[in-house]
């Protein structure tokens, strides 16, 4: 990801956020250039960042967790309709499962990074499952946005 970013967003448009608009975190610059445009964005009619909060189970440790999804955006959409949109931020590496031929390491042993690409892609993979579902059920949609949907190269 970009050069590690992390501080306290101050929203032009306070009355658009969902929960305390003094208190709005974000955890990368990629973050931080989507809260600059869902703040501007007059399609854009509420939006909030860690507000929702869905189950999901681990596939490390078998135990029910709970995943802060990056935003809830409530729109109006291309064709006039509103919807609700929730949306993770994640490098593309992430949204792929890890490179097998990176697995060994010259000695013929499992890489710990290879392990833990592993882990953190099957713990993502059972929250955007949840995620998929918890939208599903309530008609909105799920997102990933990654570097290109965020315009960075």
């Amino acid at each position: 990801m970009s050069k590690f970013y992390q501080g306290k967003f101050k929203p032009r448009n306070p009355q658009k956020y969902m929960g305390d608009p003094t208190n709005i975190i974000y955890r990368s610059g990629w973050e931080l250039r989507l809260m600059s445009y869902l703040d501007k964005h007059d399609k854009v009619l509420k939006w909030g960042s860690e507000e929702l909060v869905v189950p999901y189970r681990s596939p490390i440790d078998g135990k029910v967790h709970r995943y802060f999804t990056d935003f809830i955006v409530k729109q109006i959409n291309n064709k006039g309709e509103r919807e609700t949109v929730v949306i993770e931020v994640k490098p593309k590496a992430q949204t792929v499962p890890p490179d097998m031929s990176k697995a060994k390491t010259k000695t013929g042993r499992m890489s710990p990074r290879y392990i833990n690409e592993v882990k953190t892609w099957g713990v993502n993979q059972a929250k955007w499952k949840a995620a998929s579902a918890y939208c599903d059920d309530r008609g909105w949609k799920f997102q990933i946005m990654t570097e290109d949907q965020l315009g960075i190269k």
